[in-house]
């Protein structure tokens, strides 16, 4: 059925996408390049997207997440990262926004304990985080939220 839905495509790399993936500190295995290569042709494609990218710890699935959400937010769409425990949304929250330090990128952490007063995220991005706080009280994740600003903080 998702499959004969229309989907929206994502422009193809820009400037900002190649320079922030040359940015990546370390050297992509073949596995990295085969899996951000056909994550991001599945992101230029008008259909939905239906990807997971699995592997072992330490096998460079950021790096995929990190250059989709990336192409995603420069795209002009907001992207919700989901994981199943609160230090491993921190790391995710701390290397985001390091690696997007330097774009019009803003890069927010909901966790089941931080309080709504001490969030500024947006009303309908904040439904979204109670949401997924809520699965996250039963087990099921947290959420690292990411949007595109328009200026430089």
């Amino acid at each position: 059925m998702r499959e004969t839905q229309a989907g929206h495509a994502f422009p193809p790399d820009t400037a900002w996408q190649r320079e922030f993936e040359s940015a990546f500190i370390y050297e992509e295995t073949a596995d990295q390049v085969r899996a951000i290569a056909e994550t991001k042709a599945d992101l230029e494609r008008a259909k939905p997207m239906d990807r997971l990218i699995c592997g072992d710890v330490g096998f460079g699935k950021t790096e995929v997440a990190i250059r989709a959400a990336f192409k995603a937010v420069m795209g002009g769409k907001q992207v919700a990262i989901l994981v199943p425990t609160t230090v491993l949304a921190q790391q995710h929250f701390n290397t985001f926004r390091e690696r997007m330090a330097d774009y019009p990128v803003r890069v927010s952490c909901s966790r089941v304990f931080a309080p709504r007063a001490n969030s500024k995220l947006s009303s309908k991005t904040w439904r979204l985080a109670r949401w997924t706080s809520s699965l996250a009280r039963t087990g099921w994740c947290r959420t690292t939220l990411f949007s595109k600003t328009w200026a430089w903080s």
